[in-house]
């Protein structure tokens, strides 16, 4: 609408016009009466107006279309009339731009990759599930910074906090179970190198979610001493159990067969870290429960979204002022004396 140019009959298109705001749309209703008033005009001076006895001949009184010319000027005012109402009326053009933000939280995920990891109760196995529900989780998230811990029989952080989201996709597609070689699952490690990580983070709210498959059979730090320092940090935790108890999937036998071992959970250590660090134990026997699980905390640990909104308002009546000033000339021009007398005749 803008790139019109002033002259162009667009601006009165019903397009056009019906894309207007009206500051002061009470003018609008007054160009019903500009007929109306011209009309009473015209039938004050037909009936009121003093007319002088002349005679004509028959031939001289005929009516013809010309005579139509004379109603030029009144209509030309008429638009006038209009065009100023218009513009009185203020079209307006008025663009909204909202801008989000959040302070955001920082936020640590903490990945079992032992070799227990490996087991296939979850397709393809229970490593491989637990990167899929995290990039999903990273996906919905919005300016959190977001770092990977992961530990099998010793722990180190893998990504930083960050909000390089990119980033961390590609350090979880790179996550194997090669990446450390002690054995073992040490979650008190984990939990310490989490609270290394977070110790300095000025964020209002701190998030470690645990993911782990067994109890703490490595490492030399003790996870309830390792929870109560997170929360002396004000680290809140989510712990997360994943697998099945009793004879599981893991690998297959010469002939393709898949080999099945004896496999038990226990839940006491991880739901004592949950406990401390304020958070939820979940544990979870398939893919969907583990997704399920990752949306829930998603929801729990929503930043507040605040908003800043700017509205950009164009104004659109000298357009109409324009036109009116023109057509008012060019009624002028029609009412001198010449032309007048040009359009009577």
């Amino acid at each position: 609408m803008d790139s019109l140019n002033t002259w162009s009959l667009d601006w009165f298109s019903f397009s056009t016009l019906q894309a207007f705001t009206w500051s002061n749309q009470l003018y609008l209703y007054g160009i019903a009466l500009v007929p109306l008033i011209f009309l009473v005009r015209w039938l004050w001076r037909y009936f009121y107006n003093q007319k002088l006895p002349v005679a004509f001949a028959k031939h001289e009184t005929r009516s013809s279309p010309l005579t139509l010319i004379r109603l030029i000027p009144e209509f030309l005012l008429a638009i006038v009339a209009v065009l100023l109402l218009v513009a009185l009326a203020r079209p307006q053009k008025t663009n909204e731009k909202v801008e989000q933000w959040t302070e955001g939280i920082d936020i640590m995920l903490a990945i079992d990759i032992s070799q227990s990891m490996q087991i296939q109760d979850f397709t393809p196995n229970r490593l491989e599930a637990a990167k899929e529900v995290a990039r999903d989780f990273i996906k919905g998230r919005l300016q959190d910074r977001i770092g990977i811990v992961v530990f099998s029989g010793d722990a180190f952080s893998l990504a930083p906090l960050t909000t390089d989201y990119a980033l961390l996709n590609a350090y979880l597609n790179e996550l194997s179970f090669d990446m450390i070689e002690s054995r073992g699952t040490a979650i008190g490690s984990a939990m310490a190198v989490v609270t290394n990580r977070m110790r300095e983070s000025t964020s209002k709210s701190k998030v470690c979610i645990l993911l782990s498959d067994g109890d703490n059979t490595a490492g030399n730090i003790d996870p309830i001493t390792a929870a109560e320092l997170a929360a002396a940090y004000n680290i809140k935790t989510y712990t997360i159990v994943v697998g099945k108890e009793g004879m599981v999937p893991f690998g297959k036998d010469f002939f393709g067969r898949p080999n099945m071992v004896e496999n038990t959970v226990d839940e006491t250590t991880m739901r004592k870290i949950a406990e401390i660090g304020s958070g939820e134990f979940f544990r979870v026997t398939d893919q969907q429960a583990l997704l399920q699980v990752f949306r829930k905390i998603d929801q729990l640990e929503k930043a507040e979204i605040k908003e800043t909104r700017f509205k950009d308002t164009s104004d659109f009546y000298f357009i109409y002022v324009r036109w009116a000033i023109v057509l008012f000339l060019l009624w002028l021009l029609l009412k001198s004396t010449f032309v007048s007398n040009v359009l009577q005749d």
